[in-house]
């Protein structure tokens, strides 16, 4: 199986003419001609995230699906482009091509690199100069504002990192996290506790812990997700087990709810 066919290439020319249909001007959808880059951004991140979810599930029928949704994302803003005279989906197609042959000179050049290593301080140093050739100045720019919190975290110091500025293992992590969990103590201890000084301190432990998990070359954003899903898993054993003595959580004790969850929590280990 293979990408690069004809039937592919007719695939995507249909879906182009679908796209350029709904957003006809006379006899396109109402709704689709009303949307803006703007408006169809969150539908975006939305359908980014409904593919890393297919993904992690293993469901490969729900992925085919969401990539197609994904895909169709980058169709509509190419359809806007075009229609502002800004760029077209060939363009969007050819600059991402040219991109790739730049930043890999080693599969479509002369260069030669033996690992992985290699290739990710190479490509950091064309992603370098290509954001000062766009005038991107300093070492954390170019990252933007609307990646998750975690992520964006891990990214700036990643960046922080190359030239020095960080903690020399995980170790010296946990410590900053431990004295940051005393300042936090410290602001719960005060009469008035003020919400931004403490959303301030929450703040830096979430940063801290976004750091814990570079240190441990874990994506802290993938950390989190595991810990989501365990919680409902656990959190439905205890529904379930209630349910099975014909009562809801709301009918049940908080020290009832925990033995529950630690029976699920041994369940799992076993």
């Amino acid at each position: 199986m293979t990408n690069d066919t004809p039937e592919a290439a007719e695939e995507l020319r249909r879906l182009l003419r679908v796209m350029a249909a709904l957003r006809d001007p006379e006899r396109g959808c109402p709704w689709d001609r009303e949307q803006s880059f703007d408006t169809i951004a969150p539908y975006t991140l939305e359908e980014a995230y409904e593919v890393a979810d297919a993904i992690a599930r293993r469901d490969w029928a729900a992925l085919e699906d969401e990539l197609g949704d994904l895909l169709f994302q980058v169709v509509y803003y190419a359809q806007m482009g075009s229609e502002d005279g800004r760029f077209d989906f060939a363009a969007i197609a050819r600059g991402i091509a040219e991109k790739m042959i730049r930043r890999h000179p080693h599969v479509f050049g002369a260069e030669s690199r033996e690992s992985s290593a290699e290739q990710t301080a190479a490509w950091e140093a064309q992603k370098a100069e290509e954001r000062a050739r766009r005038a991107e100045t300093g070492v954390l720019a170019g990252l933007p504002l609307a990646l998750p919190a975690l992520t964006r975290a891990a990214k700036l110091t990643s960046r922080a990192a190359r030239v020095g500025f960080d903690w020399p293992d995980a170790d010296a992590v946990l410590d900053k996290l431990a004295e940051e969990t005393g300042e936090l103590r410290a602001e719960l201890a005060t009469a008035a506790r003020d919400q931004a000084r403490l959303a301030d301190e929450v703040g830096d432990m979430l940063f801290v812990l976004a750091n814990l998990a570079r240190k441990l070359e874990l994506d802290p954003e993938a950390c989190l997700r595991g810990a989501n899903a365990k919680f409902e898993r656990r959190f439905g054993a205890i529904e379930a087990a209630l349910a099975s003595e014909g009562r809801s959580p709301d009918q049940a004790s908080l020290e009832e709810m925990e033995a529950h969850w630690q029976a699920a929590k041994a369940a799992e280990r076993a």
